[in-house]
């Protein structure tokens, strides 16, 4: 019988996953070297994974920029589009900065890590460079680190050292530099108890999308500033009136003798231009909290007595308060001006908790 024959069937060609969980595909003719039912070697695909990340970290540590980000890496050109890092470009791990409301008043930041593989990273190490501070922001670990599941982040705290109020925040959201060491350890599906296998240190650009290192580095300056003035502070007793709907809280204003022993720049004035009220408290109407309050280093005691009631009555007041016994003052000093936070201190803090809630009982 005359026919023409059926084409034969194209091989499909087999998709494999790379040491980074990117996909990639064997060459034509391309022959396994693994004799038929051998399985592989313990923890080959472990080290594997080590290897291509020693690699990228490598790359990484090296490159100045970021790829991906060039003119012919648009949407029309199979690109992320202008200013998007391609997968292939990102590090192993990314670094963000972030605060706490907790930790505003403890100058405590945030370091939170993004592990970018397909693997568990390790942490052993990880701290911020950046000329808003004189020295590293460094991370405590604890003994082996911690660990960075696959895809996931993790929140590292630091306390941040003293501030370098020379130096202009920055314009751009990096602001700071990362060092990490790292650490692969292979998991139980490797079957093998290899250790951990440390990866050559590694920075990588930490970006600071709220300004954190930038507002921190500004209240610290201005505090420094204001301590070449004066020191202030709340008085820990807490005067409750009759009804118990209002009460009274003092500032204490003790100047300091020599003008400008903190800040040599300082004018030896300070000006306490108003006081905001928090998420806890607001002023009493009948009795206005003072403006324009002008102190001056070498000058007398000053005591400002300001009444307060609560600011809100609903039932998550206190118990999820972070910021509300921190008292607001917009002051000028020292040629700087904001805002400078006074801490209640945990005896008027707990003296605060108890009048709101009680105060609250009572409408």
């Amino acid at each position: 019988m005359t026919g023409s024959r059926p084409a034969p069937r194209a091989r499909r060609q087999r998709e494999y996953t790379g040491t980074m969980g990117s996909p990639f595909q064997r060459s034509p003719g391309h022959a396994d070297r693994r004799p038929a039912g051998r399985p592989a070697a313990p923890g080959s695909t472990a080290l594997k994974r080590v290897a291509g990340l020693i690699l990228l970290a490598a790359a990484t540590s090296c490159s100045p920029g970021t790829a991906g980000t060039g003119p012919d890496t648009g949407p029309g050109n199979g690109g992320a589009g202008p200013g998007v890092a391609s997968p292939a470009a990102l590090p192993p791990v990314s670094a963000e900065i972030n605060q706490l409301r907790d930790n505003y008043s403890k100058q405590i930041i945030a370091i939170q890590l993004t592990n970018n593989t397909a693997g568990p990273l390790t942490v052993l190490t990880a701290e911020l460079g950046s000329a808003l501070f004189t020295a590293t922001i460094p991370w405590q670990p604890p003994a082996g680190g911690i660990e960075l599941p696959p895809g996931q982040a993790k929140i590292l705290p630091a306390q941040l050292p003293a501030p370098s109020c020379e130096a202009q925040p920055p314009r751009s959201p990096a602001v700071a530099t990362a060092t990490l060491q790292l650490a692969v350890t292979p998991g139980p599906a490797s079957g093998t108890a290899l250790p951990a296998t440390p990866l050559p240190v590694t920075s990588v650009p930490a970006t600071d999308p709220y300004g954190v290192l930038s507002r921190n580095n500004a209240e610290m300056c201005l505090a420094q500033a204001a301590a070449a003035v004066t020191g202030i502070r709340l008085a820990p007793e807490l005067e409750v009136s009759a009804d118990a709907k209002t009460a009274v809280v003092r500032l204490m204003i003790t100047p300091r003798s020599t003008p400008g022993a903190v800040n040599p720049g300082s004018a030896g004035t300070l000006t306490i231009d108003r006081i905001d009220g928090t998420t806890l408290l607001e002023e009493v109407p009948a009795v206005p909290w003072p403006r324009s309050v002008t102190v001056s280093a070498g000058g007398p005691n000053q005591e400002l007595r300001l009444g307060i009631r609560p600011a809100r009555c609903d039932p998550h007041a206190v118990a999820e308060d972070k910021v509300g016994t921190l008292l607001p003052l917009r002051v000028h000093a020292g040629g700087r001006e904001g805002v400078l936070k006074i801490d209640a201190g945990p005896v008027l803090r707990g003296h605060i908790y108890d009048f709101v809630t009680a105060a609250c009982g009572r409408q």
